[in-house]
């Protein structure tokens, strides 16, 4: 079962708009929300669901306004809370930025994505793309004998129209690749882990199936590919878009799909792996007869040479007495945040292979303030073009059209920072 009834209520928990798709749960049992919510809160027990006699809240928060669905039953909260972040996604796509203003500027607009988003407490017509289509900005100027239900909405392939024409074919596809790191202060690697993603930009005419490739291991092993020669990348936790046909994956590792128009994201993955830090970062602090400190933080680029990671950030957090900065780096920029207790230091363009140092002093108070929490990590931020982390390839892309037009594809190789931290002693 799913939701009964859903709400979008302001940050103090008054209702702005809501929506009843089954009848059974009394609208104003909203009232018991909001009490329900502080009185949680002020317990330290908050949790994302709550309940009032028989009425469960399954609920998220957006800026400033809450979104609530209602239910009597034992509904699948995972896909009440799908829902409410999709929900969260479309209203972004409309209005740019969802907050209360938006929502007031917006009832009407609103209330028609309400009532084509769900039906019957069931996810109806999530698309963005297909929904604005009938829904427009101007949704209630149309004429009534115009309006209609547009054809993806009831085919087969409802994230992609008919009719699609454009004069060059060509598909755009992005490999992204986030590497999450935490290292001791031993210098020992804690967490390592690659989130990846293949994003697509299509741009093509008619209804064309594409076929792409990967050097996944699995596919490697049916086909006998697996070899000294070919490397293979072993993906955990796989997740499509819609449009990819699960049942031929499963068989015989094959990613077909007819692509929606425009961006979306394909798959996502993930794998655990030792990652060797592309980024090594160490750091020396010195105190001065407790009226300077001097801090001296070296990084090295531990990554092919022939790659160059692009804006480096290294956020070096520094004592929350610290003055007077005073900042000495090899190459790049330094710069004191004195809000988050940081040195942010800058750096262009940083080539694989590179060593570089920075040199921060700053004067302290005369009277000592005693450190009784460890210190924060120092944070990394960065992006390599053309490199992925994991060895992940796109083998080959096939666009299959009946006209048989020529299409070109694409790709193009990212790896970036995700939560990448190295700890000090």
């Amino acid at each position: 079962m799913s939701a009964s009834a859903v709400f979008i209520l302001d940050v103090k928990g008054k209702p702005l708009i809501s929506r009843n798709y089954k009848g059974d749960v009394a609208m104003s049992e909203i009232e018991h929300f909001m009490p329900l919510l502080l009185q949680r809160e002020e317990e330290g027990a908050l949790a994302p669901l709550l309940s009032h006699g028989r009425v469960h809240f399954l609920w998220i928060k957006h800026s400033n306004l809450y979104l609530v669905a209602t239910t009597l039953k034992n509904a699948n909260a995972s896909l009440v809370y799908s829902f409410l972040y999709k929900t969260v996604e479309v209203f972004s796509e409309y209005f740019k930025e969802l907050e209360e203003e938006s929502i007031r500027d917006n009832f009407v607009i609103v209330y028609e994505l309400l009532d084509e988003l769900m039906d019957f407490g069931f996810p109806q017509t999530t698309d963005s793309k297909i929904l604005q289509e009938y829904i427009t900005q101007q949704g209630n100027k149309l004429e009534t004998g115009k309006s209609r239900v547009p054809p993806t909405v009831t085919n087969a392939v409802s994230w992609r129209s008919e009719g699609i024409k454009y004069k060059k074919n060509e598909v755009f596809i992005d490999v992204i690749e986030s590497v999450n790191l935490l290292v001791n202060a031993n210098g020992s690697v804690l967490l390592s882990e690659i989130v990846g993603t293949i994003k697509l930009k299509v741009f093509l005419s008619g209804m064309p199936e594409l076929r792409l490739g990967l050097n996944d291991r699995v596919l490697f092993e049916l086909t006998g590919l697996s070899g000294s020669k070919n490397k293979s990348v072993e993906l955990e936790d796989v997740k499509f878009h819609q449009c990819v046909r699960l049942s031929r994956f499963d068989n015989d590792r094959t990613i077909s799909f007819i692509p929606p128009d425009g961006d979306f994201e394909l798959m996502s993955y993930r794998l655990s792996t030792q990652v060797k830090p592309l980024i090594w970062i160490e750091s020396v602090i010195e105190k001065f007869s407790h009226s300077r400190v001097e801090i001296m933080v070296k990084a090295k680029g531990q990554f092919k040479k022939q790659s160059v990671a692009n804006g480096v950030e290294i956020s070096v957090p520094v004592p929350s007495d610290a003055d007077s900065p005073r900042f000495k780096t090899s190459v790049g920029s330094a710069k004191y945040v004195p809000e988050k207790n940081i040195v942010i230091w800058s750096i262009k363009s940083f080539p694989g292979g590179k060593e570089y140092l920075m040199r921060a002093h700053f004067g302290l108070p005369s009277v000592e303030k005693e450190e009784e929490e460890g210190r924060p990590p120092i944070g990394v931020k960065f992006e390599i073009p053309y490199f992925t982390v994991s060895g992940i390839q796109v083998r080959y892309m096939k666009i299959i059209e009946k006209s048989g037009y020529q299409a070109l594809p694409w790709v193009r190789y990212i790896t970036q920072s995700g939560d990448y931290q190295l700890r000090t002693s």
